[in-house]
């Protein structure tokens, strides 16, 4: 874990069993935004053990590993056909790598039949947001937090491949044949 980018990364699901090392890289992740915003008990930073094991019945949690270390993670849950996504992280040292935008296609992939993908994020975590810009999110609300913490809400309409239907009135003939 170099950060030099030449190592295997395969993403895959996590399990209860993973929640110890990716509750770690969360705490370790989430410290550079406690900093920005000058707020030291952010919610990634507050959850126990208990409460992200708790998630994994709620939601779907993927891994990113790199030589056989938890180096990111992202979790989301669907509901009504909007999906929503949390906690993307990478370890520090891998950023601005790709692996954050493979864990969000890989997390958008697993929600074949959601009409929206949304998620939020701090408004002055100005680097995630251009990731998720790119990723297709466009900003679609500001809320504030406290006052001196306002999030944006992000959303992307779920991309579906374009439906090819005949005509009506067709004169091809229903055996495969050449038109009469």
């Amino acid at each position: 874990m170099d950060g030099r980018g030449s190592e295997a990364l395969t993403i895959e699901p996590a399990t209860v069993t993973d929640a110890a090392e990716i509750l770690a890289l969360q705490r370790l992740a989430f410290q550079r935004e406690a900093q920005r915003y000058h707020e030291p008990v952010l919610p990634p930073l507050r959850q126990t053990l208990a409460e992200l094991v708790a998630k994994f019945e709620t939601h779907l949690i993927v891994k990113a590993i790199v030589e056989d270390s938890i180096v990111g993670s992202v979790r989301a849950s669907a509901e009504a056909g909007a999906c929503s996504i949390g906690r993307l992280m990478v370890h520090p040292r891998l950023q601005r790598q790709g692996i954050g935008g493979a864990l969000m296609r890989h997390i958008e992939a697993h929600f074949p039949d959601a009409k929206r993908f949304q998620l939020s994020i701090g408004a002055q975590s100005m680097a995630n947001i251009r990731l998720y810009e790119r990723l297709g999110y466009t900003i679609t609300a500001t809320e504030s937090v406290t006052d001196r913490v306002s999030i944006v809400i992000m959303t992307k309409m779920a991309q579906r491949p374009a439906l090819t239907t005949e005509p009506s009135g067709s004169n091809q003939s229903h055996d495969g044949g050449a038109p009469s």
